[in-house]
């Protein structure tokens, strides 16, 4: 990453290609499942370019910086490695550079200058200075805006976790910055200008490819990114009915897009929804926050079935290094991470009749559904390890753990994992 030649090993190999807007994702917290090991090996490949380049790569293409895509995604990966317990690597080198990561300061960065200004944008200066990106002064501002939140959440859940509760606080104020986004008045994600006011004219239909207020997507795809905070964002939509009838209506609104240059990476679309593109990927599980487990569990059915096929054209979008296949082995084993940073696993709709992940230790964690058809795509009831479970989530240790969770699938809807 410092552009010099350097002599590398077998043991410690220093693993490049690391998709990070997409893999942070859902493969990332696969293989922490799979093989959390391999998974260190790279958070220690990522502290390392950001010791010989002077930041974490965005996109490392060939142990390259490229500035390709948005956000400071090295910053989750590492971030729920460490809160699922796998902390194999230098935690305090890896947290200064979470903190470097979401600073502007473009010195000490040893990448070409034309990289720069993507790898160290503005807008970083922008929500660090004045708590929001404006959409006059930066392009993607609010699809970058509400990534950044995240990350920054992620980073106040590692200051927590090393005892700097000042930067805790801080970043912990920085992840609330979506809120700035929401126009209550169209019920979306919105760009906001450098007086304070909403872009107009507004559509959120409307999409001009790496060269508008999103990254890759449209207001009805980005309004959903809060994965961090799903609460907050049903309080900021008007409570959990209203959300809900968002949330419906993002399946079933015409999967029309407008613009001149529309992006071709909007693909897989269900209404509104994206699949064949990353930003929708947590989005169906939020059903599960508000109480319509039912919802998640048709909804992941559907897109097994119209999203995936054993064809040459069998994904709906770029693969994306791993994103989108990852996307389908978690929720095929029945469970989604919505969250990375937070070890919780929502609970979908299993395709298999068993599953059995073979851990560390010669442990084991299985999931079994039963009366598992086409048609019995409904949980009736779930237990782990013999106890019933009577919410639509689990941890991560009761997966590092080992044991055995099974599910009753139906043909009909059901009350199992509602609140109320």
């Amino acid at each position: 990453m410092d552009l010099q030649v350097h002599q590398g090993d077998t043991i410690n190999p220093i693993y490049t290609v690391f998709s990070l807007w997409d893999t942070f994702r859902a493969l990332h917290p696969l293989i922490t499942i799979i093989d959390p090991d391999l998974n260190t090996q790279f958070i220690n490949s990522l502290i390392k370019k950001h010791q010989e380049g002077g930041i974490f790569p965005m996109w490392d293409l060939a142990s390259n910086y490229t500035g390709t895509m948005i956000g400071y995604h090295a910053v989750p990966v590492i971030v729920d490695a460490y809160m699922k317990g796998y902390r194999d690597f230098d935690v305090k080198e890896a947290y200064n550079a979470c903190l470097r990561a979401a600073e502007y300061d473009t010195a000490g960065i040893k990448c070409p200058p034309l990289v720069l200004p993507h790898l160290m944008p503005k807008a970083k200066f922008y929500k660090n200075s004045i708590g929001y990106v404006p959409c006059d002064r930066e392009n993607e501002s609010v699809a970058k805006a509400l990534e950044y939140a995240y990350d920054d959440w992620c980073i106040s859940t590692f200051a927590e976790a090393m005892g700097d509760f000042e930067n805790k606080a801080k970043y912990e104020r920085f992840a609330k910055a979506y809120e700035f986004y929401f126009d209550k008045s169209t019920r979306f994600m919105r760009g906001l200008n450098s007086e304070g006011e909403w872009r107009t004219p507004f559509n959120p239909r409307s999409s001009t490819h790496r060269n508008d207020d999103y990254c890759e997507g449209t207001a009805w795809q980005w309004t959903w990114f809060v994965p961090h905070d799903v609460e907050g964002l049903v309080n900021l939509m008007g409570g959990e009915e209203a959300f809900v009838s968002k949330l419906d209506s993002l399946f079933t609104v015409d999967s029309a897009l407008e613009g001149e240059m529309t992006s071709s990476d909007i693909s897989g679309l269900i209404g509104q929804y994206a699949h064949g593109n990353e930003p929708s990927h947590h989005v169906i599980h939020l059903f599960n926050y508000v109480n319509r487990p039912w919802r998640t569990q048709e909804l992941v059915d559907s897109v097994y079935r119209s999203q995936y096929a054993n064809s040459i054209d069998g994904l709906s979008g770029n693969e994306d290094c791993g994103q989108m296949s990852a996307w389908y082995v978690l929720n095929s084993m029945g469970f989604y991470q919505p969250c990375p940073g937070k070890p919780i696993y929502s609970i979908g709709r299993p395709a298999f009749d068993k599953v059995v992940i073979r851990l560390p230790e010669r442990k084991t964690f299985t999931i079994i559904a039963k009366n598992n058809t086409k048609t019995n795509k409904y949980i009736k009831c779930v237990t782990l390890n013999g106890q019933p479970l009577t919410t639509p989530f689990f941890e991560h240790t009761d997966i590092a753990t080992g044991g055995i969770m099974e599910i009753t699938m139906s043909d009909k809807p059901t009350k199992w994992g509602k609140n109320n």
